[in-house]
């Protein structure tokens, strides 16, 4: 029996396995298809490669921005991207707790954090600049801007959620706000804290980019325009790849992270 049960185990590890090379390979080959129809479409001229670029001249351009402060630019966005993501985070469920907490400090913010929310926060740009300066701190307040209000209400409906039974069972031991807060709200909404996470990595870099494009003297949001205003197309193509591919890296970070506190939080409780 128990040799049954490890045969079928290993069939469906091995299917799993093989379902999960199979995406992955369609992937790459959805890819790679991409950018040779495109470089092909180029070279025939069927496309403006002026318009359009091309794989061929976006690699040239990353060649020659790489020996041209390319670092320089991504460390810039970088570093405002994560400043930006860590005040977002860490105010936002510092605000989620005391509205949990109060509950008429919360019924009094609802309706200002429906309005906040539903703001385009491009629009506070200009206020921005002229409150906070123009400068690296303007592009921080854009990102903190974005990603602070979902932030809060994520992590607020999530409090709020939070199974009752459990909240219940601890009053009947006299347990405190502050040890139910601790000891069930909290860890119950680890789920939806690396969730928000997932979003506000996405939010803070969106911020930050809509603030180098209002002022900035460095970074891919600054490439970005400065190619659209000489119009070199190719940089600015590069430069959203290079966008792309610095937004995917973030997010695959907090995977992994959602994966070092899940085997932490399973190793803990066994």
């Amino acid at each position: 029996m128990t040799n049954e049960i490890s045969s079928e185990r290993k069939k469906f590890l091995y299917n799993k396995k093989k379902k999960k090379f199979l995406i992955l390979l369609t992937q790459i080959v959805i890819l790679i298809s991409f950018i040779v129809l495109w470089e092909v479409l180029a070279r025939a001229n069927i496309i403006d490669d002026f318009i359009t670029s091309s794989p061929s001249k976006i690699m040239n351009t990353l060649i020659h921005l790489s020996s041209n402060n390319l670092l320089h630019h991504l460390y810039v966005t970088c570093i405002e991207t994560l400043v930006g993501f860590l005040l977002g985070t860490v105010l936002g469920i510092m605000i989620a707790t005391i509205l949990w907490w109060s509950n008429f400090i919360a019924k009094v913010s609802e309706p200002f954090l429906v309005v906040l929310n539903s703001l385009p926060k491009v629009a506070l740009g200009p206020i921005i600049i002229v409150w906070v300066g123009a400068g690296t701190q303007a592009i921080i307040t854009m990102a903190l801007a974005i990603s602070l209000i979902v932030t809060i209400l994520e992590m607020l409906n999530g409090f709020l959620n939070t199974n009752t039974n459990m909240i219940k069972m601890a009053n009947t031991f006299n347990a405190n706000k502050l040890q139910i807060f601790t000891k069930i709200i909290f860890p119950y909404n680890i789920s939806t804290l690396i969730n928000a996470l997932k979003v506000n990595i996405g939010l803070s870099l969106v911020g930050v980019i809509s603030g180098e494009f209002l002022v900035s003297k460095a970074g891919l949001g600054y490439l970005i325009v400065y190619g659209g205003q000489v119009f070199k197309l190719d940089l600015v193509m590069t430069s959203v790849i290079i966008l792309a591919l610095v937004a995917t890296a973030m997010y695959q970070s907090i995977v992994l992270l959602e994966k070092v506190i899940m085997k932490f939080i399973m190793h803990k409780t066994t």
